[in-house]
């Protein structure tokens, strides 16, 4: 073998040239294994699911522990939320469109990203988004058929009702309503679609087989509908009329209009299982109320959190949850005593909340 030969040069170059010369080619080294796929959570049996309308995510918490199992990213701006009627899937409203509080001036707002509207589908076994179905410009609120064919939507910016195929995942029918139609329910014993429209202080009621659209005169800027179970009469409660209008759902009018307290802004209602209460949150009035359903009167109420909004009830009908959107959090209040027990931490900006028991739970 030749062996090496240098130049004269100072020690230490030479020092280093030597080393090189007598230095093995290091081996190859062996390929990272790729790293481990997360196992999906384990999903609760019973949970509750809150729409982070600022961070875009779901909080996903188990009702029997209160501890939070996971959070979903979603998309933008989740807002409306509805489960499946199997208790399998959970559709959840995103939109493109800018948030645009009270006060705020939307000429100043930038533009809408229209790419972002649609309905995600959560899948409650996995926990995971599973896919966003197309839902027309602007979804807010949506209501789920009693079969779980189909999604209905409220498209706020467009004044129409969409009418999703789940199976399909397309749109396949729309209706012109009202002006910023947000609440959307679906009638008990016909299976009619209800909208709200706060531009109009109305509610458009679809007959989604006759094809025909109908509408009822409430009060001022209505947010939401709840029915009693036995699908007699409508609460429809008045944001900015403190108010909330009482419908005859057989005859489509209203029968009385329940006075609140002044300055009492009521925006989500939801009704007990026996039919004997409606509980109705009031947004930047902090209070959660009860109203009999036999008097039409309030008889009871408590301070809930910073602008209650969604709202949910146990199904044995003793628990009742809030989301609160400047506070991000939820608060869990006993029916019996109308106090708040826990508050319990959520994303940015919760907004809507749902409880659901899945196959297995029931």
């Amino acid at each position: 073998m030749t062996p090496c030969r240098f130049p004269l040069v100072i020690p230490f170059a030479l020092a280093t040239a030597l080393a090189a010369c007598g230095r093995a080619e290091a081996p190859p080294q062996p390929a990272k294994p790729p790293a481990p796929v997360p196992a999906p959570p384990k999903m609760p049996a019973v949970g509750l699911y809150i729409t982070n309308e600022t961070s875009g995510d779901l909080t996903v918490i188990d009702a029997a522990t209160l501890a939070t199992v996971t959070t979903i990213p979603l998309g933008k701006r989740p807002r409306g939320i509805a489960p499946s009627p199997d208790g399998t899937r959970l559709y959840v409203a995103l939109t493109g469109s800018p948030a645009a509080p009270p006060g705020v001036d939307e000429k100043t707002l930038p533009p809408p990203d229209r790419s972002a509207d649609g309905i995600g589908v959560v899948d409650l076994v996995e926990g995971k988004l599973l896919r966003v179905l197309p839902s027309g410009t602007d979804p807010e609120q949506l209501a789920v058929s009693p079969d779980g064919k189909r999604v209905y939507v409220a498209n706020e910016d467009a004044g129409r009702a969409s009418f999703i195929d789940v199976e399909s995942g397309q749109v396949v029918e729309t209706f012109k309503i009202g002006n910023e139609p947000e609440g959307v329910s679906v009638e008990p014993a016909t299976g009619r679609v209800w909208v709200t429209s706060e531009e109009d202080g109305a509610v458009f009621v679809i007959d989604p087989v006759r094809k025909t659209v109908r509408s009822v005169k409430v009060g001022p800027r209505p947010r939401s509908i709840a029915f009693l179970p036995d699908g007699s009469k409508a609460y429809v409660p008045s944001e900015t009329g403190a108010t909330l209008t009482v419908v005859d759902v057989k005859k489509l009018k209203s029968l009385k209009t329940i006075k609140l307290e002044d300055g009492m802004r009521p925006m989500g209602t939801l009704t007990a299982p026996d039919g004997k209460h409606v509980y109705v949150s009031t947004g930047r009035s902090k209070m959660l109320l009860a109203v009999n359903t036999s008097t039409d009167t309030v008889v009871g109420s408590v301070e809930a959190g910073q602008r209650p909004w969604g709202i949910a009830l146990s199904k044995d009908g003793t628990t009742l949850y809030t989301a609160n959107g400047p506070a991000n959090d939820v608060s869990v209040i006993d029916v019996a005593s109308m106090q708040v027990r826990r508050r319990l931490p959520a994303g940015r900006g919760p907004w809507g909340v749902a409880i659901v028991a899945r196959p297995e739970a029931r």
